[in-house]
């Protein structure tokens, strides 16, 4: 076991030392500490209102007629800059001249029914983010005139974020971010494999007193601790960006059950190749093909993470042992067969 744990060592230093893998994970680093720009981005595409909830964007409110509104602290709660006008014609001069981006005239609340109306930039698509951005305080507002009018809505007292995306967040992003260090250890295995073959340090190695199995399974064992760190500082990233994942341990354990299902592959696809090109071609085929499949598992990956991440009630262990019963067979297979692939001749 000392001599196994000694070969982890060797392959986390060569880890470090790829230029390539390096680069990966800093772009993954990269793209899970500005989560929140992306999803902030990706979002305005999925669902266009959800730029009025997710961003500070800065806007210039003024308001004609009824100043003592609250609508006038719903605007500034949500950090709008709000100017008073004694009469319209002022108002208009400000927003004429760019110093206010809407304006907002609102009479008096004598009847009950408010009248209001909203001037807006001709320029369409500033005009639809601005309504995007006061979406938020006006539905606070159509709240608060019901409840003085003695009609009540439930809906208004729900809190936290939208369904659409909560629904972005964790159906999409979560999983991306999780899944994607285990399916670049396939790729990682595959290099280091590959050059151990072509520079034939891979006979060097299997001279030693250790077996072939082993050497193959501290590369990949190396590799799913690279996995596991990744994902948990994917996690810490996403926890910053308000994002909270509930079933954290289960989570990291089907990355882990994940990671070394594609890394042992991986494993074998180079051992049957023998070169980097053509084994990383098949990979990637292999990794679509199997990718597709996956989705008539019930739960799929993408959405058993999702479950997890949601802290599903009726979603916990009992599922990953789906997962573990291909990966069991693909190891014994891998365990049989590795001393054979080595030995046959390259595939031509």
């Amino acid at each position: 076991m000392s001599r196994f744990f000694v070969m982890v060592k060797r392959e986390l230093r060569s880890l470090t030392r790829e230029k390539t893998i390096v680069l990966a994970i800093i772009i993954q680093l990269f793209l899970a500490s500005f989560s929140s720009v992306i999803v902030v981005g990706l979002m305005s595409f999925y669902d266009p209102d959800s730029i009025g909830q997710n961003t500070r964007i800065p806007v210039n409110v003024g308001i004609v007629g009824d100043t003592g509104s609250p609508l006038t602290g719903f605007l500034r709660d949500r950090n709008l800059r709000v100017e008073t006008f004694t009469d319209a014609a002022k108002a208009e001069q400000a927003f004429y001249s760019g110093r206010v981006d809407t304006v907002m005239l609102m009479p008096e609340n004598e009847t009950g029914v408010v009248d209001m109306k909203l001037i807006l930039p001709e320029l369409d698509s500033k005009a639809t983010v601005i309504l995007m951005v006061l979406k938020g305080p006006l539905e606070k507002y159509e709240a608060y005139l019901r409840e003085m009018n003695g009609v009540e809505v439930n809906y208004t007292n729900l809190g936290g974020k939208s369904p659409t995306t909560y629904e972005f967040l964790y159906s999409l992003i979560v999983p991306i971010l999780m899944l994607f260090p285990a399916l670049l250890a396939g790729s990682i295995v595959i290099d280091t494999v590959s050059e151990e073959i072509e520079n034939k340090t891979l006979d060097t190695l299997r001279s030693a007193p250790v077996s072939l199995n082993e050497v193959i399974a501290a590369k990949i064992f190396a590799v799913v601790i690279t996995v596991l760190a990744q994902c948990f500082t994917w996690t810490m990233l996403l926890r910053l960006n308000g994002v909270h994942i509930q079933e954290l341990g289960l989570v990291l354990l089907f990355c882990g059950i994940v990671g070394t299902f594609v890394s042992l592959g991986a494993a074998i696809i180079a051992l049957c190749f023998k070169d980097r090109e053509r084994s990383q071609f098949m990979y990637s085929i292999t990794l679509v093909v199997i990718t597709g499949l996956s989705y008539f598992i019930s739960p799929s990956p993408f959405n058993l993470i999702a479950r997890l991440a949601t802290g599903d009630h009726y979603t916990g262990i009992h599922n990953l042992v789906i997962y573990l019963v291909p990966l069991m067979v693909l190891g014994a297979i891998f365990f049989k067969w590795s001393e054979k692939l080595v030995s046959a001749r390259s595939i031509n």
